[in-house]
C-alpha cells in the first residue's frame, strides 16, 4: 500500500484503508513540516488547521479508489502577502480538484473515443464517479 500512496508525493503516509464491495478508501496524512505559499512563495511551518481532502483516483483491481488526505493549512508569514492562509499542495492533483491528474487523463482518454453519455456510463460503472459535466469541462480545459 505504501508504494501506491507515495506515487503522488513522498510527504504522504498511509494511515489505514477500507475495502468494500466496489470501493477502496485509502486514508493518508501529510508528514511535511512546511509548505510554500502559492501566492507569494514564502515558506511557512506555522500550521493553521487541518482538514480532510477527498479525491478520486484510478481503480485498483476493479474497485473505485477514494483518497482521503489529512491536509494541512498554513499561515503565510509574509506580511506583504494578501493571503493569510493557504493549503498544502501536492503535485498529483490541482488545487480544488476532486480527481487526481492521472484519473483526469484517463477520463479524457476514454471521452475522446465515444460520446459523453457513453463515456459517463462506462466510467461510472468501472472507473470513477463521473458526470457528463465533468467530461465536458475536462474536454474544454485539458
Amino acid at each position: 500500500m505504501v508504494e501506491i500512496i507515495t506515487f503522488g508525493d513522498e510527504r504522504l503516509r498511509h494511515v489505514s484503508h477500507e475495502v468494500e464491495a466496489k470501493t477502496i478508501r485509502i486514508y493518508v496524512n501529510s508528514v511535511g513540516n512546511d509548505a510554500k505559499c502559492p501566492y507569494c512563495g514564502e515558506i511557512s511551518s506555522k500550521v493553521h488547521s487541518r482538514y480532510l481532502r477527498k479525491l478520486q483516483d484510478l481503480p485498483i483491481q476493479g474497485k473505485k479508489v477514494k483518497l482521503i488526505i489529512d491536509n494541512k493549512k498554513y499561515f503565510c508569514m509574509n506580511k506583504d502577502c494578501k493571503h493569510k492562509t493557504f493549503a498544502e499542495a501536492f503535485s498529483f492533483f490541482e488545487p480544488k480538484a476532486t480527481k487526481t491528474k492521472r484519473l483526469q487523463e484517463e477520463i479524457l482518454r476514454v471521452s475522446l473515443t465515444q460520446s459523453s453519455l457513453t463515456a459517463t456510463s462506462y466510467l461510472r460503472s468501472s472507473v470513477a464517479d463521473v458526470g457528463k459535466s465533468t467530461i465536458c469541462n475536462l474536454l474544454k480545459n485539458p
